[in-house]
């Protein structure tokens, strides 16, 4: 990418000499002489500056700079004609609603006089380890903003987030408050990508052109949602690929609504703001009260797409998910749903938990109807206590079945919900959320429990900790299964009700933080019907997420892939299930669901009462396979080789270990046609000097005419011929290093 000095410095005097550190390092360095900050961390450069009106602007973002690059001093760009002022047209690194800007701000103030007009100017900084913080204030009203930056040393991921703080004596607003504005530089042939979806059809990647009118994406639903993931990336169209060209790319760790503009401005640079979405949006800050936005990561590859996910997933392994860079592997997980949906019971459970033992399961988990009066979605929720005639022995007896079996035990709960046929509801009617005196729109017969009230929050934190303390578990399976309506706070002051956007999430992080504080051995996955809830945010808390509902296994393929641009696969959930598959009604071989389903954290969730004998030897020797490939698999570099997104028969992933000493192929043909042999798959990311044994994953003989062993090279420029007939077939393979 050529250097982003913006239009500015068009003529500068460019001074600032910078020494580059190992790029194994993080260096955050400030050029007092022209008022310069530089980030370095992995390849990656970021610089902004104080620019002559004391703003912050951005300078560049992109691929690391040298040894002797220079950048600076900054000048604020004049106007573009009377309608266009300097303060929309300079690329601000934190835009604020005042001083002529008709560009999308990332902060919008009242103030108790009237005055709606907000200016930011610099203060001062501080530099701290791989970070900076960026003092602001308005230039007349008693309002303070922090920008704070930090980069991370492996990756060069920027992370951004403002604390807005009032300073008065008066109440003030905020109206609109977004977590940082990123800046690229003018091009023609930027591309937008990005991840929409609905319930049993989350991942579906979208791809258009970044012109003049803003792309949106958001949630308005007081959590993640499945219509919009809080993720995007910027690539060229003309020198972009999936393994090469300039990517740039972000995701914001927040869990309740969110907002992400990417618009171009007059001038023709990119500016993407992301944070709280500003709909419905009102928080009042009292004199000495203060307001923090989530964090706002954004990265830069010149690997293509491939390259950019990669470096990503290694970001959420490493600085992201609980295990302070060394998360856990994923176990192999059995659900009883699917089995037994609400009728559960002891000796039901404890006959699954046997099967499940059988085919190599690590962890059993119970789901739905455990609890209180849970004979439907129809009452119960929210009295989380064992149902004494399902379990008259409490869960002991059943968590002991399944110890015994060499198993972990898990359990579904959806803590956030609540029936009005149930007790809590009964004792508690204004817990949840509403408005007073307003119908209370129920969905699946739930209503959402006020989170942010804080007698809400220690009630659910009591429960929880209650149940895992009294019972062994190991594992949660966290749903929330609707969106938030009538969003009321009736406790609080009407102008102050609408910080349930805000302080819902707050309290939810607090609770997930404090029962991994009280059990750290507890792991928890994120679900919300499906991939209704999986972000940055909710991912430093829990441990796995579900991207889906929908478990066909030929719909997983795309939806794995658009999930794996976004997201690791360490900690992406995929179930086998029955066949045919209760979504489509499709028919597949129990090897194509498992293969399907192992490119992720596998699960198995079928009616295992059903099950033949045949079946539980497939499962079993497709488990063992698994268990000797998942490290690859779950914390390897990913490689999307055929996508099923480009309208192709076949799709087809590698994985490759980090020592690029084992690989794991995933193949699969959607339907033969006209007899037609089939391109060889070219592999990628292996050592060219290794030489790589080759096997089939799960057993069974290799492809004719492929030979046993032979160099990273010859896979990576020869490929393999994988001959596939029929329909919905797949296969695996393993390459292993001598």
């Amino acid at each position: 990418m050529r250097s982003f000095l913006l239009r500015a410095a068009a003529g500068a005097a460019l001074i600032a000499l910078w020494s580059i550190a190992d790029p194994a390092l993080a260096s955050v360095r400030y050029d007092a002489q022209t008022r310069v900050f530089r980030l370095d961390g992995g390849h990656v450069t970021y610089a902004f500056a104080i620019n002559d009106a004391e703003q912050l602007q951005a300078v560049y973002f992109g691929g690391q700079l040298g040894d002797g690059d220079r950048l600076g001093p900054v000048k604020a760009l004049p106007g573009h004609a009377s309608f266009d002022l300097s303060a929309s047209v300079t690329p601000q690194e934190f835009p604020a609603q005042g001083g002529g800007i008709f560009s999308e701000v990332a902060l919008k103030v009242a103030y108790a006089d009237g005055n709606r007009d907000t200016v930011l100017r610099y203060v001062s900084h501080k530099i701290e380890g791989d970070g900076v913080a960026v003092v602001m204030k308005d230039i007349s009203a008693p309002l303070q903003v922090t920008l704070r930056y930090s980069i991370d040393p492996g990756t060069g991921v920027v992370g951004r987030s403002a604390l807005i703080e009032n300073l008065g004596t008066t109440p003030l607003r905020i109206d609109q408050a977004a977590s940082a504005s990123y800046t690229l530089a003018p091009e023609d042939d930027y591309r937008l990508s990005h991840l929409s979806g609905r319930w049993a059809g989350e991942w579906t990647l979208q791809q258009r052109p970044v012109s003049e009118g803003a792309s949106v994406l958001e949630s308005r639903r007081g959590s993640t949602g499945q219509q919009n993931a809080p993720w995007f990336a910027i690539d060229r169209t003309s020198v972009s690929t999936e393994e090469s060209g300039p990517v740039w790319f972000g995701a914001l760790a927040w869990s309740g609504s969110w907002r992400i503009s990417i618009d171009k401005d007059q001038l023709g640079a990119v500016r993407v703001v992301g944070g709280y979405n500003p709909y419905d949006f009102a928080y009042r800050l009292a004199p000495g009260e203060r307001l923090d936005t989530p964090v706002f990561y954004a990265g830069y590859s010149d690997a293509g797409m491939g390259g950019a996910s990669r470096l990503f997933h290694r970001f959420q392994r490493e600085r992201i998910l609980p295990g302070q860079g060394k998360p856990r592997l994923r176990p192999v997980l059995y659900n009883s749903w699917e089995a037994t949906e609400f009728a559960v019971d002891e000796a039901g459970q404890m006959a699954l938990a046997e099967k499940a033992a059988r085919i190599g399961v690590e962890r059993f988990v119970m789901d739905d109807g455990w609890f209180g009066a849970r004979n439907s979605d129809k009452a119960g929720l929210g009295d989380w206590t064992v149902n004494p005639a399902k379990f008259p022995n409490g869960l002991k007896p059943l968590i002991d079945k399944v110890h015994g079996l060499g198993m972990e035990f898990g359990l579904w709960v959806e803590p956030e919900m609540v029936n009005p046929d149930s007790d809590l509801y009964r004792a508690h009617p204004d817990w949840a959320i509403q408005f007073p005196g307003r119908p209370q729109t129920q969905a699946r017969n739930q209503l959402v429990l006020n989170l942010a009230r804080r007698d809400v929050r220690d009630h659910l934190f009591q429960m929880l900790d209650e149940l895992v303390t009294r019972n062994d578990i190991q594992f949660l399976k966290w749903d929330y299964n609707r969106n938030w309506s009538e969003p009321g706070w009736a406790q609080l002051a009407p102008e102050d009700q609408p910080k349930l956007y805000v302080e819902y999430v707050r309290n939810l992080y607090w609770i997930l933080a404090e029962l991994r504080r009280k059990h750290p051995k507890l792991e928890i996955e994120s679900c919300s019907g499906g991939g209704g809830r999986v972000d940055l945010g909710i991912m430093a808390f829990t441990d796995q997420v579900w991207p889906s509902d929908n478990t066909d296994p030929y719909d997983r393929l795309s939806m794995q892939d658009g999930f794996s641009r976004a997201y690791a696969p360490a900690v992406m959930m995929a179930w086998v299930t029955d066949s045919p598959n209760w979504v489509n009604k499709r028919e597949t071989s129990l090897d194509y669901r498992f293969l399907s389903s192992m490119q992720g954290g596998l699960g198995i969730g079928a009616n295992l009462n059903h099950w033949k004998d045949a079946d539980f030897a497939t499962a079993k020797r497709m488990v063992e396979a698994y268990k000797q490939v998942r490290r690859t698999v779950q914390q390897g570099d990913l490689y999307r080789l055929i996508s099923p997104w480009d309208g192709g028969r076949r799709s087809a992933t590698l994985s490759v270990s980090a020592d690029r000493r084992q690989a794991v192929l995933f193949a699969f043909l959607h339907s033969g046609t006209k007899a037609l042999p089939d391109p060889a798959i070219r592999l990628r990311g292996l050592d060219p000097a290794k030489r790589y044994r080759i096997s089939r994953l799960g057993g069974g003989a290799a492809p004719d005419s492929v030979p046993a062993e032979a160099s990273g090279a010859y896979w990576m420029n020869n490929g393999l011929a994988v001959a596939m007939r029929g329909d919905f077939q797949a296969a695996g393979f393993v390459f292993e290093a001598k």
